[in-house]
C-alpha cells in the first residue's frame, strides 16, 4: 500500500461498486474523507457505511443531481469522474439510439456536470485535483463497443483539455486508464483468461495523483498497471517536453 497521507474531501463519482468502490476505500484509508455516488441506493450505502463516508444518490447525468451533491458537501479537495456504463452493441446500426446516447449521457456528460459543478469552489479556495477514468478502448485496437469507445475517446480529450484551461488556477487534471478491471461491467465482455489487471492498481495510482508529488503530470495520460508514477515524476520534465503519455497520431 501507498505511504501518501492525504487529507481534504474526496468526491468519488460511480463509487458503489467495482472501480470507484476500490478508490473510495484507498483515499478513505489514507486519511481523505470520502462522498460516494451512484445510482443504486443499496451499494452506495454500503460502501459509505464501510468506509465511514457520505452516501449521495444520484445520477451522473442529471445536472441537478450533481448540484445536489455538491451544494451539500461544500468544499471538495478532489473530483474523481469515475461513473460510467456500457452496452453490448453487436452493431451499432442495430442499437436503439436512445440507449446508445445514453452511454455518452453518463460517460462524457456526467464527467463534464461532475467537473463544472467543483471547478468554480476549488477556483475560488486556490487548489483542488480532478482525477477521470478512462479507458484503453479510446484507442487500441480492436474495441467492439463503439458507444463506449466513443465516449472514452471523449474524456480523455476533454481532461488534456480541461487541464490547459485550469494550469493558471493551479488545479491538476489526470485523465487514468485503470487497465482491464474484473467488475459487473466487464466480465460479461471478456474470458475469464483474459489479461485481468489488478484492481488494487487504480487505487493505488489515484493516491498518489491526490497525494499532490505528480502533479507536473497535469493533463497526461497514466495507465494504472504500466506506468511506475514515480518513474513519471522523475521524468517529467522529458514527459512535457517531449510530449509523453498523450494520445497522438504518429506518421
Amino acid at each position: 500500500m501507498s505511504s501518501d497521507r492525504l487529507e481534504g474531501l474526496a468526491l468519488v463519482a460511480g463509487a458503489g461498486r467495482g472501480i470507484g468502490a476500490g478508490i473510495a476505500r484507498e483515499l478513505a484509508s489514507a486519511g481523505m474523507r470520502v462522498a460516494v455516488t451512484g445510482r443504486t441506493r443499496d451499494q452506495v450505502e454500503a460502501v459509505a457505511a464501510e468506509i465511514g463516508g457520505t452516501a449521495l444518490v444520484g445520477d451522473v447525468s442529471r445536472p441537478e443531481d450533481v448540484a445536489r451533491w455538491v451544494d451539500e458537501l461544500g468544499a471538495v479537495d478532489l473530483l474523481v469522474a469515475n461513473a460510467g456504463i456500457a452496452i453490448h452493441e453487436g452493431h451499432a446500426w442495430e442499437v436503439d439510439a436512445e440507449e446508445w446516447w445514453h452511454v455518452l449521457e453518463v460517460n462524457v456528460l456526467g464527467v463534464y456536470l461532475c467537473c463544472r459543478a467543483v471547478i468554480p469552489g476549488m477556483i475560488e479556495r486556490g487548489g483542488g485535483r480532478i482525477v477521470i477514468t478512462g479507458s484503453g478502448a479510446s484507442y487500441l485496437p480492436g474495441s467492439s463497443e463503439s458507444a463506449y469507445a466513443a465516449s472514452k475517446a471523449a474524456v480523455g480529450r476533454f481532461g488534456e483539455t480541461l487541464a490547459r484551461q485550469l494550469e493558471p488556477h493551479g488545479i491538476p487534471v489526470f485523465v487514468i486508464s485503470p487497465g482491464l478491471v474484473r467488475t459487473a461491467m466487464t466480465q460479461r465482455a471478456f474470458a475469464d483468461d483474459a489479461p485481468w489487471t489488478p484492481p488494487e492498481l487504480a487505487p493505488r495510482l489515484v493516491r498518489a495523483l491526490a497525494s499532490g508529488r505528480a502533479d507536473a503530470l497535469s493533463g497526461r495520460y497514466i495507465h494504472a498497471e504500466h506506468d511506475d508514477v514515480d518513474d513519471l515524476v522523475a521524468r517529467a520534465d522529458e514527459i512535457r517536453r517531449d510530449d509523453l503519455n498523450a494520445i497522438r497520431l504518429q506518421r
